[in-house]
């Protein structure tokens, strides 16, 4: 208990499967956790259940890719608990097509979440926590690692993301913002989004063997193995930890 004791943590994407996970963990350590997300019932069940708990927490309706809902979900963080220690920038969608078959509509609607909306929620974080620290933490994939013959759009948001976050932390780093900026690089995780890949297949069943068959552990992970990822480079226990990539995959890139 007590890891990330009197943080302030903002989690983008915080309502369901690895952005909820997160904000739970946070939370449980100790954090007063700022839970963002455009589906507002299931942000505002989140804070419900933090408050419930015992913790401090606020729910902000927010469209990521959208640079104004950006300054609003800042203000009112500040407003409310007056710093920020942790923005987890988690929120993404996902579009299973290859290069063909990807029309630019739906590239550029990924983009404006996936990389759109990180890149604005760096920005935006580098500018609450410059002067006094803090931790960045960049949900990007196994697939900013890794190509995927159908996923051209999302391989290269996650791509996108790995590189960004290095950018970004060379850049505190020589202005000595003392703000960490890393990324995560999940395996297959059973949230939400995976179930409904796994749902759309023709054989579901099939699908999610085949998924976890990936996975040199046998299966594939649950949302607080990614959540206590967050909370490690959210604490100071990972304060020597900048630029770098956390990959959680259950040995799926180690092949």
């Amino acid at each position: 208990m007590g890891r990330v004791e009197g943080k302030v943590a903002m989690v983008t994407g915080g309502g369901l499967g690895l952005g909820r996970a997160s904000a739970l963990l946070l939370a449980r350590e100790g954090a007063k956790v700022v839970v963002s997300d455009v589906k507002a019932a299931e942000g505002q069940a989140v804070v419900a259940e933090i408050e419930k708990a015992g913790g401090q927490a606020l729910f902000v309706q927010q469209d990521v890719s959208q640079e104004a809902d950006w300054a609003r979900a800042m203000e009112e963080a500040l407003r409310r608990f007056d710093r920020l220690d942790v923005l987890v920038n988690n929120a993404g969608v996902a579009l299973s097509a290859n290069v063909e078959e990807t029309t630019l509509e739906k590239w550029r609607w990924l983009m404006s979440i996936n990389l759109d909306g990180v890149f604005l929620g760096v920005k935006a974080g580098v500018k609450a926590m410059k002067g006094r620290g803090g931790s960045i933490i960049n949900l990007s994939s196994i697939e900013g690692l890794i190509g995927d013959p159908n996923l051209a759009a999302y391989n290269a948001s996650k791509g996108g993301v790995r590189l960004l976050t290095k950018s970004a932390a060379l850049y505190c780093a020589k202005q000595g913002y003392g703000v960490r900026v890393n990324s995560i690089h999940p395996g297959y995780i059973g949230t939400p989004m995976v179930k409904g890949y796994v749902e759309e297949q023709a054989d579901p069943a099939a699908a999610r063997a085949a998924l976890a068959a990936l996975h040199p552990l046998g299966h594939i992970g649950e949302p607080d193995d990614i959540g206590y990822g967050v909370l490690y480079l959210a604490s100071d226990e990972s304060k020597f930890v900048t630029g770098a990539e956390l990959v959680i995959d259950g040995g799926y890139t180690a092949q």
